[in-house]
């Protein structure tokens, strides 16, 4: 199983683009960034707060960084385009040597698309929404021009010069949902969700479904998964999932994820300090301690 960084889009660019060459130096495989405008209120208030756009960071990253993938977990596409995905995921892939990834969901965030005046459709449409998206971007990365007539997009003979380094540059869907994990097992190249090992291991299981429904061999899906990691003793507070306890512990529940058959495991470093040196600590342990007794 392979071990992958999400820094927080809050921290200055410098900053970011340290921790990625940081990340790259010590032998993670990849490097992820949020797609979000503002911090996650729960309800339709907009939140104050830094929040580097993650299509302004990407082309950083890949700039600073020569072997680690990179790429978008995950882009909207309530928010974005599929033709303007399609451009950047291509143009960012050739910028970096062909390590993009092109991370994409339907769209989920109340308040940034209410306070940007974005439309956040009713989840069926929105879904519908995205399964035109996916095809239109994978048709763009791979086809010599696109046309695509549907009930949200229409697409004529549009190309997309150059093609990606890429064949096929890789397209990962974020969802635990039933009608989207369809999708994902049609679509995309990866898959990706949140949960500890028993949270992850049911969605594994209604994904394994989906693939079946499909003709979908899973195996021929990247599959990755995110938890945040405590190793202080201290309580997390409410958010996302996390797990926590000694380095044993840890390495164990890390561990049954591959069992599970996990490809990846990405770590958020939210939580692991208030400034740059806390976190490096904090990520260094976790490296060593945790992580450096599973295999890769």
């Amino acid at each position: 199983m392979k071990f992958s960084l999400w820094p927080e889009n809050d921290r200055a660019p410098a900053d970011l683009l340290a921790e990625a060459r940081g990340a790259e130096a010590e032998g993670w495989h990849g490097v992820w960034l949020a797609d979000h405008y503002m911090p996650n209120t729960g309800d339709s208030t907009p939140a104050r707060g830094d929040a580097y756009e993650c299509w302004a960071l990407l082309p950083a990253l890949a700039a600073v960084t020569q072997r680690i993938r990179i790429g978008s977990l995950v882009s909207p596409t309530s928010v974005h385009h599929p033709a303007l995905l399609a451009k950047r995921s291509s143009a960012i892939d050739r910028l970096s040597g062909g390590r993009m990834v092109l991370g994409l969901g339907a769209g989920w965030q109340v308040n940034e698309h209410h306070a940007y005046g974005i439309a956040l459709e009713p989840p069926g449409k929105r879904v519908s929404r995205f399964e035109e998206a996916i095809q239109i971007v994978r048709s763009m990365l791979s086809e010599d021009s696109t046309t695509f007539h549907g009930e949200f997009y229409d697409i004529t003979n549009a190309p997309c010069d150059p093609k990606p380094i890429q064949s096929p540059l890789p397209l990962l869907v974020g969802t635990r949902g039933p009608r989207m994990l369809g999708i994902t097992a049609r679509h995309a190249d990866e898959w990706n969700t949140w949960g500890t090992p028993e949270q992850a291991a049911a969605r594994r299981a209604a994904l394994l479904e989906a693939c079946d429904r499909a003709g979908r061999d899973i195996r021929t899906l990247w599959t990755s998964v995110n938890v945040q990691v405590d190793l202080s003793g201290s309580t997390l507070p409410p958010g996302p999932p996390a797990i926590a306890g000694t380095a044993q512990q840890l390495a164990d529940q890390v561990g049954r994820y591959a069992e599970l058959g996990f490809d990846e495991f990405i770590l958020p470093d939210w939580n692991l300090g208030t400034d740059k040196a806390e976190r490096a600590d904090n990520l260094a342990r976790i490296r060593t301690e945790v992580l450096g007794q599973l295999p890769t």
